[in-house]
């Protein structure tokens, strides 16, 4: 029902900056809400932040806040996440999810493919 890929993984130093893209495709992805999920090598996956539907209100985990911004823009069907002095803890693949609570941080059905971030000390 709602497709989806993200983008924009790759390779940046402590301290640098990346912004990673999921767009979104099939029947009315705006009503959903949206989000980013990660999983480094050996851990679980886990909930790193997301947005409602209207754009308006966002989520983030205790380890991204005020690093990380989530953003979308449904006119593009296509939700954002700037990342921003970025640590060697954030290196994981990070995937985009549709359906996602951001009060509960649970996941939705809706999975994106993953893309790698990693961060080099």
């Amino acid at each position: 029902q709602v497709r989806l890929v993200d983008s924009g993984g790759g390779l940046v130093q402590a301290g640098g900056s990346l912004r990673l893209s999921c767009a979104a495709s099939g029947r009315t992805p705006s009503i959903y809400a949206m989000g980013w999920f990660r999983q480094a090598p050996g851990k679980e996956r886990e909930f790193v932040a997301a947005i409602d539907n209207s754009g308006r209100n966002t989520y983030y985990a205790d380890s991204v806040k005020g690093r990380f911004t989530v953003s979308r823009d449904n006119a593009k069907n296509t939700m954002y996440l700037q990342m921003n002095s970025l640590k060697p803890e954030d290196t994981a693949v990070y995937y985009c999810n549709a359906g996602v609570s951001g009060t509960t941080q649970m996941r939705g059905p809706y999975w994106g493919q993953g893309t790698q971030v990693t961060v080099s000390s």
